[in-house]
């Protein structure tokens, strides 16, 4: 009897427990059903307020532009990042990452309404016709440059290889000049080098696919010129970058470090979360590295400035990174372009998430600003961002400024000196993160 008993008594608190399951599902099936009914009815909304648009705005309007115009603002609503881009500007953005487009080699910024040559870049049509730095290009073909933006005047110096483009040039002290370039195609080259006496100088200004063969190719060229006994270290500058592939940053810190987490990436489901670890093999044989931080650098610059900061594997100077400390997918729509969307966070080896803080330097090193830049240097940095992803403890942008001459440039020095150890009272004022370890024993990161 006693063991009925307890059998029985099981047997009713199962079916109670059936019960309460049941009557659970049944609510949680009815949420879902109210859930879904609101949002057909938010869509049904939408229906209407297009439908009126369509037939009583004042002008006929164009319907593709209407759906387009509200894919827009559907994902500007989420964060920053996120964006629709058009069959144009995913094409635009897929010659971006791949480094290489058929061009005439230029590089052009917009300055007081004028398109004004950066500086062309080496073995080009542009270089090879004698196109200078500061050259203000004023016509392309028959067309004024005054009052198109850069993207437009860009695209129409841009096109097929083997194609001619005919350009007015201004040139101080000169009388206005044409000259006629055929476009080639065109390899933006990321990573930049030069010898600074016994110390390889290495400039990242971007994150493409050229992005980590650039590195390889200039590191052992600099070993090379230096002497592998003579090196004293190298300076990676990340000043400025403005980010680009995760894969390349990825890449990029795994040619300094030897084992190790580099990054781990953390989504809306935990099955979605990645680790990404170093392979054995350091290009640089362990020499020591200073990498370069101002308020201009971000995402896939923070990424490795914060990988080789917490393996202790290099000296990070300057000043707070930007702080875009998030994941954008590039989701193809066929051909009706793609989706850029937001879809994790990233975090160092150490554990911390960058969103909207940035990377703080071992050491701060600020420049001296002139006084007709002092309160335009500043960036704002993620944390300024409208609608951008929260964080605790968020901090706002720093200085990003780079002086144009090198003997000026406080941080540059004060990596150089660091290198060969003549730095005087710059003991690091920056203690290590929390949890932050050596090499290859950095605190893995825990999903949360």
């Amino acid at each position: 009897m006693r063991r009925l008993s307890l059998v029985f008594l099981g047997a009713i608190v199962g079916a109670g427990a059936a019960t309460v399951a049941s009557q659970t599902h049944l609510l949680s099936s009815t949420s879902a059903i109210a859930a879904s009914a609101e949002t057909y009815r938010q869509l049904s909304l939408f229906g209407d307020v297009f439908e009126k648009v369509r037939t009583d705005y004042v002008e006929k309007p164009d319907e593709g532009k209407l759906i387009e115009a509200a894919v827009n603002g559907m994902l500007a609503s989420l964060d920053p990042h996120s964006s629709f881009m058009d069959r144009k500007s995913f094409r635009d953005m897929q010659v971006q990452t791949s480094g290489q487009f058929g061009g005439l080699g230029i590089e052009v910024t917009m300055e007081e309404g004028l398109i004004k040559v950066v500086t062309p870049i080496d073995d080009t049509p542009a270089h090879k016709a004698g196109i200078m730095a500061n050259d203000v290009i004023v016509q392309i073909e028959d067309d004024q440059v005054q009052g198109l933006t850069l993207n437009q005047a860009v695209d129409k110096m841009r096109g097929p290889v083997n194609t001619p483009v005919r350009l007015k040039i201004q040139r101080t002290g000169k009388e206005p000049f044409e000259v006629t370039l055929v476009r080639d195609v065109i390899r933006i080259r990321p990573v930049r080098s030069r010898v600074e006496g016994d110390i390889g100088f290495l400039r990242i200004t971007q994150f493409n696919e050229q992005t980590f063969e650039g590195l390889r190719t200039q590191i052992d060229k600099l070993t090379s010129d230096i002497g592998p006994d003579k090196l004293k270290g190298f300076v990676i500058d990340l000043r400025n970058n403005p980010g680009g592939l995760l894969d390349q940053a990825i890449m990029v810190s795994d040619a300094f470090l030897d084992r190790g987490e580099i990054v781990s990436t953390r989504g809306r489901n935990s099955d979605e979360n990645q680790r990404f670890n170093a392979k054995s093999g350091d290009l640089t044989k362990g020499k020591p590295i200073v990498v370069l931080i101002n308020g201009g650098s971000a995402s896939a610059s923070e990424i490795v400035a914060g990988a080789l900061q917490d393996h202790k594997r290099a000296l990070v100077m300057g000043t707070r990174s930007f702080g875009k400390g998030s994941v954008q997918t590039v989701i193809p729509l066929g051909g009706n372009g793609a989706v850029r969307l937001t879809t994790a966070r990233y975090y160092t080896p150490a554990g911390r998430s960058i969103q909207a803080k940035g990377i703080e330097p071992d050491q701060e090193v600020l420049q001296d600003i002139p006084d007709e830049l002092k309160g335009k240097d500043e960036t704002k940095g993620e944390a300024g961002l409208r609608g951008h992803l929260k964080n605790d403890g968020e901090k706002g942008g720093s200085s990003a400024y780079v002086p144009p001459d090198p003997t000026k440039d406080k941080q540059l020095i004060a990596a150089m000196e660091h290198l060969r150890g003549t730095r005087k009272g710059a003991a690091n004022t920056t203690p290590p993160p929390e949890g932050a370890a050596g090499p290859g024993t950095a605190k893995p990161a825990v999903p949360n």
